[in-house]
């Protein structure tokens, strides 16, 4: 022990030319303390004032993702440095342009660009919009196995692209039409999250004041969704008909799905449309199943683009929002131009069954629906490309994220808190304006009144 002060005590000589003489393990920690003292450089004053953050670094109004990287990345070398995110708008690209798929065409010369430009502006929309309708739908899944939600329920989680698409490119006052997987055009037409949830849980708030459900809801030019397979597709070829007659530049947006594609009343009103050249955009949606029956083996045929005969056609990859808006954009220019009735199919999926009674992997694999997400999300694509290209950061879509997470959550507790529609408003809005009338009820004795 003696030994070994011995050589700590010498090498403290050498090194501070002071005499150590240290005799005991006491000593020799004194010893160390007091060269310590010496030696130590005074603390900074950084350390005796609170830390501030750095300044964000200097870029210029259309710096890349990766010189935003490394400026933040100096930042991180200085001592106590920390991370700031500060970026403006500024800092963002404002528009881009995108390779699109090429459309299949029947019966025309040329189908719609293989580019689509896309503003910022635009892209947080479309993303905002996917986003609360897939939102919507999970909760609406949530509360149907809650016994909360009852009856035929179809939700159109994974379509989204469809509905997003079709309305970036037509406008307000065109007219659409669908059949009962309806949720997702009813919000792209107007109509708020609380009042589609409300609807459907059957309260007195609703869009059809509870007594529609989720198959029956409407907003001024939008007809609602449809029960009976393909009855909306004559209604829509009506609709046109009606905007031909007035002469107002409009056009009818009429959508089924191809389980309704093989009825006898679609090739009735393509033929119709064709003859008076009628402004109707009849669109398939193209899910792959009708019901839990895969398309092959429901149609001889699945170009359903082509089943207009003599009414062109376009066959659209209906999981990218920029592909079908350009598509619509397309056949409605075709349509106002006066050429007549055009058909576009949809190439889509639905990551629920057919409808909530329906756990739809009895006829497909969980690893077919997995992939699909994986490979062809509708709103995961919209996302990437605006990561890629700087349109957007990761923050800004999480903040949209939790204020749609929000408003679902909100709009679930008002439509299982508000009242059910009383029994005097059961046979309410029977005929638009008209003065008040009885109704039978379910005998002579009981009588309803209607209001309108």
């Amino acid at each position: 022990m003696k030994t070994m002060l011995a050589i700590i005590s010498n090498a403290l000589c050498r090194i501070t030319g002071r005499t150590v003489g240290a005799q005991t393990v006491s000593e020799l920690l004194i010893d160390l303390s007091e060269y310590v003292n010496v030696t130590s450089p005074a603390a900074p004053a950084l350390a005796a004032t609170p830390r501030q953050p750095p300044k964000p670094p200097p870029v210029s109004a259309r710096a890349s993702a990766a010189e935003l990287v490394s400026a933040q990345s100096d930042q991180l070398d200085r001592p106590g440095a920390r991370v700031v995110v500060s970026r403006s708008f500024a800092d963002f690209t404002p528009q881009a342009s995108f390779d699109i798929k090429k459309c299949d065409v029947h019966r025309l010369e040329e189908g719609p660009p293989l580019k689509a430009e896309l503003t910022r502006e635009q892209g947080l929309q479309y993303y905002r919009i996917m986003q609360t309708v897939r939102r919507m739908e999970l909760k609406a899944d949530q509360l149907y196995k809650q016994k909360i939600i009852r009856g035929f329920c179809h939700l159109y989680d994974g379509q989204e692209a469809c509905a997003a698409g079709i309305e970036a490119a037509i406008n307000p006052s065109d007219h659409l039409i669908t059949a009962y997987r309806a949720h997702g055009y009813t919000y792209t037409r107007g109509v708020s999250v609380k009042e589609i949830l409300a609807e459907l849980t059957g309260r007195k708030g609703g869009v059809a004041k509870g007594k529609g459900g989720s198959m029956h809801m409407y907003a001024p030019r939008f007809y609602g969704g449809n029960g009976i397979v393909g009855a909306q597709v004559p209604l829509g070829a009506g609709i046109a008909l009606a905007c031909q007659y007035q002469g107002n530049d409009q056009v009818c947006v009429t959508l089924y799905g191809d389980g309704a594609a093989n009825q006898g009343q679609l090739f009735e009103s393509f033929n119709m449309a064709a003859l008076w050249k009628l402004p109707c955009i009849f669109i398939c949606e193209n899910n792959q199943y009708g019901m839990g029956t895969s398309m092959e083996r429901a149609s001889a045929s699945t170009d359903y683009y082509k089943r207009g005969d003599f009414v062109p056609g376009i066959r659209v990859d209906g999981m990218d929002v920029l592909c079908v808006r350009e598509a619509t954009k397309f056949a409605a220019d075709h349509c106002r131009s006066g050429k007549g009735p055009i058909i576009m199919e949809l190439q889509t999926y639905r990551y629920h069954g057919h409808s909530m009674s329906d756990p739809g992997v009895s006829y497909r694999t969980r690893e077919e629906i997995q992939e699909v997400r994986s490979k062809s999300d509708p709103i995961s694509m919209l996302k990437e490309r605006m990561l890629s290209n700087n349109m957007a950061s990761i923050e800004e879509f999480k903040e949209i994220d939790v204020a749609i997470r929000k408003e679902v959550e909100d709009a679930a507790q008002f439509a299982t808190s508000d009242p059910e529609p009383p029994l005097e408003e059961l046979c309410n809005h029977i005929f638009h304006n008209n003065p008040p009338l009885e109704v039978r009820g379910t005998n002579p004795w009981v009588t309803l009144k209607s209001v309108s």
